[in-house]
């Protein structure tokens, strides 16, 4: 199993609509790519690691899937859907990762 983790730098300029992410976004992305996508969830950032510290992400998104390969071919043929709908719910350059999970 693979997580295909979406990283929001937080910044001072940075816009971030939670809301349109976790009802539209993320939901379109799961549908697009089903059903190799088993699963989607979203941490909204809150804090930093030290007292007052602004979180370093203002979002994750996660999606899981059972094989790189399983991602590449649902995500690529509405990679442009999926990619082109990113202005309408921030101005960050999300960081992408991709990770097998372990436990």
């Amino acid at each position: 199993m693979i997580r295909v983790t979406v990283l929001y730098p937080n910044s001072a300029n940075v816009k971030f609509d939670m809301a349109y992410y976790t009802s539209k976004h993320m939901p379109m992305v799961k549908e697009r790519c089903a059903p190799a996508c088993k699963s989607i969830a979203v941490d909204s950032g809150i804090a930093g690691g030290s007292p007052g510290a602004k979180p370093t992400y203002i979002a994750i998104g996660y999606l899981t899937f059972d094989s790189v390969d399983a991602f590449e071919k649902a995500f690529a043929p509405h990679a442009q859907e999926i990619l082109g709908d990113i202005p309408n719910y921030t101005n960050a350059q999300p960081i992408i990762q991709i990770s097998e999970i372990k436990l």
